[in-house]
């Protein structure tokens, strides 16, 4: 059963000998809280805009994977199970034992992941513009290129430069918002924490346990993604056995600039009976 989190700002949380920053915004629900799991180099500040979109009754948790944002860069590398691992101890430090999660884009590996490793735990599912990991449809060779470099985060300038191409959607027209949307926050962590989340994904899958994941899943994509296409979110629906998907018009992060394109979706799908 969960406890009604405390109001709190960022937090660093001991987990496992790890160190994790971590937010938690309380909501009077009483309902299991929602984990979200974010993209690759980023902190999850930059999913203030679709928390902030979501039901205000939903209890939201997000933390920063290791070698992300402020969470320390560990000395070794790791993969989605030790992350999935780490995530379920650090809803047991919060005081969760029952929890939804979602996943937006590298964090949906490691979504699918936490509903296969917990499956006890994990209630409902949400993938976010995400895909099957190394066995996937790719994006396009010059999109990906870009992706190897955590610069973006870094460089609010050139995170327009390149939103168009990278991104798709409403980053077509209204770059300037991922301009803003990179400029406040802490993107940072580390170039080898960078490289690890990279690998994580390299050597990864979900196919082979696809079918086995049994909660309740909602997949959402945009129709015009460079770095996931919409296959993705297909391949994921007709191999989850109880997925139901969300095709939204929009690119890569219109989640983030434009995040009524799902938050209903999301918040509805998670007030739903088991």
């Amino acid at each position: 059963m969960s406890k009604a989190p405390a109001p709190s700002g960022p937090q660093m949380v001991v987990v496992r000998g790890t160190r994790l920053r971590a937010h938690v915004r309380p909501g009077p629900a009483v309902g299991p809280p929602l984990l979200m799991c974010c993209g690759i180099g980023a902190s999850f500040d930059v999913l203030d805009p679709l928390v902030e979109a979501l039901d205000p009754d939903l209890t939201v948790i997000r933390f920063d994977v290791p070698g992300a944002g402020a969470s320390p860069t560990p000395v070794l590398p790791y993969g989605f199970p030790t992350l999935a691992w780490l995530a379920g101890g650090l809803m047991h430090e919060l005081g969760h034992e029952r929890f939804d999660v979602l996943g937006f884009s590298w964090g949906g590996a490691l979504a699918q992941q936490l509903a296969w490793q917990h499956p006890r735990r994990v209630r409902r599912l949400v993938l976010v513009c995400t895909g099957t990991g190394m066995l996937m449809v790719p994006g396009s060779p010059r999109v990906l290129a870009k992706m190897l470099s955590p610069r973006r985060f870094r460089d609010p300038v050139y995170a327009e430069r390149i939103a168009a191409t990278l991104y798709g959607g409403s980053a077509r027209h209204h770059s300037t918002k991922v301009r803003r949307l990179f400029r406040d926050f802490e993107q940072g962590g580390s170039t080898r924490g960078y490289g690890y989340q990279l690998l994580a994904g390299a050597v990864w899958t979900s196919l082979p346990f696809l079918p086995t994941i049994r909660q309740p899943t909602l997949v959402a994509s945009g129709d015009n993604d460079p770095i996931i296409p919409l296959a993705n979110a297909r391949i994921l629906t007709n191999f989850i056995p109880r997925a139901r998907m969300h095709i939204f018009s929009g690119g890569h992060i219109d989640p983030l600039i434009e995040p009524a394109t799902v938050s209903d979706q999301i918040s509805g799908f998670l007030k739903e009976d088991s």
